[in-house]
């Protein structure tokens, strides 16, 4: 233990308290009087008491705990301190022959007072440290409602006690019909949360706090909405995720955000699993700078890999992912890469040299109108011959698992951008057969607050003033967190046996105008302020995305968000034929691959293409249409006649 001055005042407070527990014992024996000859013995009892008593405190360590967090584990090791120096001190008492001097009833009082000296001293302590005693409500700061009255609102108000941060609690809400009428911390649990409105109004409120950090996302989605209605300004607590990392502290408040709206039950991960397959080994990330592969090597990070390699083209964004682990995550040794996933010299450079254990392969060009026009040959050479590249030199230096992120684009692609996925999904199946490198693919949908999706660009827009754009009024998109998704694709990569197309569970899927809106409420804006402007369907763009998340369509495994798809197989000739033609084609103009890719895919239907067949939304066919979808044996389900591939 280090002994300081703090340590050194507690220890001296304890030896006071047991002189005056001991004296008071004898002062309460004799009807709160103290006779001279009562008085001699028990002093002289007092000199082999009170050093024992301090012995055994020291032994039990009550002077590690800081008083100000006092807490019950702080007084559960009082009390049992106080129980062994019960029955420690009859002892002395016996060895020293004190036992005529000595009334039994002191050997029971003595230490009941020890109790309430000791243990009161370090509660008032606290309590006075929280400014409980001194400002109990805080009458200058700002009155707020808690939503929420759990063990994270308890939290919230014992954070706020002690940094109050301008707020003060003047109510709690919670749906449990038991805790109405109860306080927590002093604050009145005051109704239910359809109540906050009212609530709000009569104690004039303008400020609402969720403490509901593992709360569906429905319930937060109504008091959102609730709150914009209301003309509310609604903030919130952080996630447990966060709590329990201790990356913040639950007082440190922040406004709603569409991720804590649209964001889903936490995902259950097979940490031991996960911890065989990272733990002690080597990772690379291709993209590492990207959202996803950034993302990624966080979750990977907490598995505390011998190294992770980020590897990643864009000198900025790699040198943000080295300073944001200096800062973050210092303990994790990385190595930071700059490479281009195309040159296959570099790629069996980093690989010889490190010899990663498992490649999760993020790298990738996923803007959907950027390479449609003027970039689609550049993206089937970085998405597909990229691929091709990277998974030639896992294989080559005896990598376990490559998992390649794909995206739900890849089905019934109707874009340059989906076609190259559903290509680099068929490369990995084809070179499942090459080695002993185990392919994984992973299909999900879009992933909250990713550079390049739709939020960030309505968030500038309603805060330069509006219009936010939109291409449809009823073009649908699945929504996932970035963190959520990074969690799904670690467990599939771990479950993967290899050539199997995983898809994630995305959940419902959302109306881009509804999310739009949403915002708009969010930032305290009316539709009246802040206009909506619908722009038409951009090139290669669909109003619905399909992920063949479906049972016809897909098998169970054993995690409830992942479904492997039924995929047919792959030739291998056309699979060679497409690294062929992309990997020495230097010139090509978008129209020559979109011919190109029709000939390899013949489920792939261009936007522009006037023969293609009606998207039909969430995969389910219209009247008179089959559907296929990369299924082997089974035409019932998706949209399309089935595709035969030229061999």
């Amino acid at each position: 233990m280090n002994f300081n001055s703090r340590t050194f005042l507690a220890f001296l407070h304890d030896i006071a308290a047991s002189a005056l527990a001991w004296v008071g014992a004898f002062w309460l024996y004799h009807n709160l009087t103290l006779p001279t000859t009562y008085l001699s013995s028990a002093l002289t009892a007092l000199i082999w008491v009170v050093p024992l008593q301090a012995l055994i405190f020291w032994r039990f360590g009550l002077y590690r705990p800081i008083w100000r967090f006092a807490s019950l584990p702080d007084l559960k090791r009082i009390l049992q301190a106080t129980a062994v120096a019960t029955m420690a001190t009859p002892l002395v008492v016996v060895l020293f022959d004190m036992q005529a001097s000595v009334p039994r009833a002191v050997l029971v009082l003595d230490p009941l007072l020890l109790l309430m000296i000791m243990g009161g001293s370090r509660v008032l302590y606290r309590a006075a440290k929280e400014r409980h005693l001194a400002s109990p409500r805080h009458l200058d700061s700002k009155p707020v409602l808690v939503a929420g009255a759990g063990s994270a609102a308890d939290f919230l108000l014992r954070e706020l006690a002690r940094n109050p941060a301008g707020y003060r609690v003047v109510g709690l809400l919670d749906d449990n019909p038991n805790k109405a009428g109860r306080q927590i911390q002093g604050v009145n649990v005051l109704g239910t949360l359809a109540e906050l409105t009212a609530w709000a109004r009569r104690l004039e409120v303008s400020d609402v706090i969720i403490a509901l950090p593992s709360a569906h996302h429905g319930v937060r989605k109504r008091l959102a909405e609730t709150c914009a209605a209301a003309g509310l300004n609604l903030m919130t607590v952080p996630s447990l995720d966060d709590l329990m990392q201790g990356r913040v502290s639950i007082a440190k408040l922040r406004p709603i955000e569409l991720d804590d709206l649209l964001g889903r039950d936490l995902v259950s991960l097979d940490d031991q699993g996960l911890a065989t397959l990272l733990t002690g080994r080597v990772a690379l990330v291709t993209g590492a700078g990207g959202s996803i592969g950034a993302e990624l090597c966080r979750q990977i990070a907490r598995f505390q890999p011998s190294l992770l390699i980020l590897l990643e083209n864009s000198e900025l964004a790699l040198y943000e992912m080295e300073q944001q682990f200096q800062e973050r995550h210092s303990e994790q040794a990385i190595l930071c890469v700059v490479g281009d996933v195309r040159d296959p010299f570099r790629m069996q450079e980093i690989m010889a040299a490190h010899r990663p254990s498992v490649v999760f392969h993020a790298a990738a060009y996923k803007h959907v109108p950027l390479m449609e026009r003027e970039n689609a040959l550049q993206a089937l050479k970085n998405n597909v011959l990229g691929t091709a590249v990277v998974a030639r030199a896992a294989i080559a230096n005896g990598a376990e698992k490559f998992v390649l992120i794909s995206t739900d684009k890849a089905v019934n692609p109707t874009n340059v951008m989906g076609a190259s996925k559903r290509l680099a999904e068929m490369v990995c199946q084809r070179l499942q057969d090459e080695g002993k490198t185990r392919f994984i693919s992973v299909r999900f949908g879009n992933v909250l607050g990713s550079s390049g999706s739709a939020i960030p660009k309505f968030a500038e827009q309603i805060a330069t003033g509006g219009p936010v754009t939109v291409t449809h009024p009823e073009i649908t998109r699945y929504f996932m967190s970035l963190q959520e998704a990074a969690q799904l694709v670690l467990q599939a990569g771990l479950m993967g046996l290899g050539g199997e197309i995983l898809v994630l569970d995305m959940g419902e899927p959302v109306k881009i105008a509804e999310l739009a809106k949403l915002m708009i409420k969010l930032a305290g804006k009316t539709e009246e302020e802040i206009s909506i402007v619908y722009t038409g369907l951009r090139p290669g763009e669909k109003l619905y995305e399909e992920l063949l998340a479906d049972a016809e369509t897909t098998l169970p495994t054993p995690h409830p968000n992942l479904r492997v798809a039924k995929a047919r197989k792959v030739d291998a000739a056309v699979v060679e034929d497409i690294l062929a033609w992309v990997s020495q084609i230097d010139c090509a103009g978008d129209q020559e691959v979109r011919d190109q890719l029709r000939r390899w895919l013949s489920e792939y239907r261009p936007a522009d293409d006037t023969s293609r067949d009606v998207v039909v939304p969430f995969g389910r066919p219209s009247r008179g249409q089959t559907q296929d979808n990369d299924l082997e044996g089974d035409n019932r389900t998706l949209g399309h006649v089935r595709p035969r591939i030229p061999g």
